[in-house]
C-alpha cells in the first residue's frame, strides 16, 4: 500500500519547484505513477510511506511538444500513448512508435511517461535507447533562490548507472529533446518473459534513412538496452554501414559486432545470441519502414553460411 502525508498537485513550474525544494527526505516528484504505484502495491517496497508527493501531471509548462530547427522537444508529461496516436509524433520519431506499442497496454500507456522512464534510469527501460539513438537530451530545472534556471545534458550524460542520474536535489526534468527524424524509418525490438507488460531482458532500435532509389545507407542510428547498467549507442556499427550499399552481407557484417557490448552480470551467454539478431531484424525492419525493398529470405540466408 502507498500512502503519504501531504499529497500536492502544483499548476505551474515556480509552484512545483518551491515545493519540490521544501519537501521532506524521503518525498518524491510522480507525473503518471506507473512505477511507484506496482512497487507499492505488489508489495515490492513494502508498505510504503512518504513524508509528501508531488504530482507534476497538471503543470502546464510540462505538457505538449514543439517541433523546431530539426529538433522535437517533448514536454516531461507526453505519455507513451502519444506516440502511437499523434501523426506529427510518429513522423519525426519513427522509432517510437514501435517502442510505444511494446510498452504495456493502453491503460499504462496513457499514464508513463518517456521522460519518468529516463528519470527511473532501469537499465532495462524500453524509453532510453531510442531517445539516445534520436541524439536526445534531458532538459532540466532548478531554483536558484526565486528564479527558475535551466539545463541540458544528452542522456548518456545523464544516466550513470542503475537507479542513478545527474539530476540534483531541487531539479525536476522538464523536456526530452529529440533529432527530427522525418523520411527515416524506425524498429524497435524487444524480448522479455512477454513481448509486453514486462520490462525487456533486451531492446534494440534502428533509425535508417535511404538515398532516394533505397539501394545506400545514408544514415543509420542504432542503440541497445538491457544488456548493462546503462544503454548503449552502437557509433562503430554504424559507420560500418552509412554509406554503403544496402545489402544482407553488410547488414549481416555489422550485426556481428553488438554481442561483443554485453556487459551484464547475468545471462550473458542468452543476451549475446539475442543482440546479434535483434540488431539484424531491427535494421531490416527500419528499411522496410523507410520503403526500401525487402531483402529476399535466400538472400538473408546466405548471408550467414
Amino acid at each position: 500500500m502507498l500512502t503519504c502525508d501531504q499529497y500536492h498537485m502544483p499548476a505551474t513550474l515556480h509552484e512545483a519547484l518551491a515545493l519540490w525544494r521544501a519537501a521532506p527526505e524521503g518525498s518524491r516528484l510522480v507525473a503518471g505513477a506507473t512505477d511507484i504505484l506496482p512497487w507499492a502495491r505488489e508489495g515490492r517496497g513494502g508498505n510504503v510511506h512518504l513524508p509528501a508527493m508531488i504530482d507534476l501531471s497538471r503543470v502546464a509548462d510540462l505538457s505538449g511538444y514543439s517541433v523546431a530547427d530539426g529538433r522535437v522537444r517533448l514536454g516531461a508529461n507526453v505519455a507513451y500513448q502519444q506516440f502511437l496516436t499523434d501523426e506529427t509524433l510518429r513522423r519525426h520519431l519513427p522509432c517510437m512508435p514501435y517502442c510505444a506499442i511494446w510498452f504495456a497496454d493502453d491503460q499504462i500507456r496513457e499514464q508513463a511517461t518517456l521522460a519518468g522512464n529516463i528519470v527511473n534510469a532501469s537499465p532495462a527501460a524500453d524509453g532510453t535507447p531510442p531517445v539516445l539513438a534520436l541524439n536526445g537530451e534531458i532538459e532540466m530545472a532548478g531554483l536558484d533562490g526565486d528564479a527558475v534556471v535551466r539545463r541540458s545534458l544528452p542522456v548518456d550524460d545523464f544516466l550513470q548507472g542503475p537507479g542513478k542520474t545527474a539530476l540534483q536535489p531541487g531539479e525536476i526534468v522538464t523536456a526530452v529533446t529529440c533529432d527530427s527524424l522525418q523520411g527515416y524509418g524506425g524498429s524497435f525490438q524487444k524480448v522479455g518473459q512477454r513481448r509486453s507488460l514486462v520490462i525487456s531482458s533486451v531492446c534494440a532500435v534502428a533509425c535508417v534513412k535511404t538515398d532516394p532509389g533505397g539501394t545506400v545507407f545514408e544514415d543509420v542510428r542504432l542503440a541497445l538496452g538491457g544488456i548493462g547498467p546503462v544503454p548503449v549507442r552502437l557509433g562503430d556499427v554504424e559507420a560500418i554501414l552509412n554509406g554503403k550499399p544496402i545489402s544482407q552481407d553488410i547488414i549481416a557484417e555489422a550485426s556481428a559486432i553488438p554481442p561483443s557490448r554485453v556487459a551484464s552480470r547475468t545471462r550473458q551467454d542468452y543476451r549475446r545470441a539475442v543482440v546479434r539478431g535483434f540488431v539484424e531484424a531491427a535494421i531490416e525492419e527500419a528499411l522496410a519502414d523507410a520503403g526500401a525493398p525487402l531483402q529476399a529470405a535466400r538472400e538473408r540466408e546466405k548471408s550467414h553460411v
